[in-house]
């Protein structure tokens, strides 16, 4: 292995690990705390988590097992996308009371770990395709999680879920646009 192949699988596993961690973190929370916010965006943590594991994985392996590994990280993507969205809907209906401490504040640790990531690929962002993958990843969960700052506000300025539901839209398209793009380049692959 290579050193830069080397420092692409380490800045891969910490990826994994952070955002793994805060999968859990934010669909605890988010679930505890009633904003589909949270759940949203802890779902599109664990979504990227899936596509680090499966980078990680393909690292030196050959294209048709990196093939294998992208198509089974866009349908991840795709089913949690689905769930969320399935979760968004029964909360519209049904009504939910979203916590606004509780989505500002994990927002803000969430936001603190996808600046990290975004600082350990900093250098590998221009690298082999999966490292700017997971550039693009971290970025767009930036703006999610300052998304789901401002929707807490709201929530908490307007006694209101209508923000928390908003930005649980907006992350659920996002989740969902993602697990397209990836099974489109699979296709194109193929």
């Amino acid at each position: 292995m290579g050193l830069h192949e080397s420092l692409g699988r380490h800045a891969l596993l910490i990826l994994l690990l952070l955002n793994g961690g805060m999968f859990v973190v934010e669909l605890v929370a988010g679930w505890q705390a009633e904003s589909m916010g949270l759940v949203a965006d802890g779902l599109d943590m664990g979504a990227d988590a899936a596509v680090y594991l499966l980078a990680l994985l393909a690292i030196g392996a050959s294209d048709v097992r990196k093939l294998r590994a992208a198509r089974f990280a866009g349908r991840v993507q795709l089913l949690l996308a689905l769930v969320a969205i399935f979760e968004l809907g029964r909360r519209a209906l049904q009504g939910s009371a979203p916590e606004a401490p509780v989505m500002m504040g994990v927002s803000l640790v969430a936001l603190a770990v996808n600046i990290i990531c975004l600082a350990l690929l900093r250098r590998h962002r221009d690298g082999d395709v999966h490292l700017q993958a997971a550039w693009i990843f971290s970025a767009t969960d930036v703006q999610a999680n300052l998304g789901v700052l401002a929707a807490g506000a709201l929530v908490a300025a307007f006694g209101s879920a209508i923000p928390d539901l908003l930005i649980g839209m907006v992350v659920c398209w996002l989740v969902l646009r993602g697990a397209l793009r990836i099974n489109r380049r699979v296709r194109a692959a193929e």
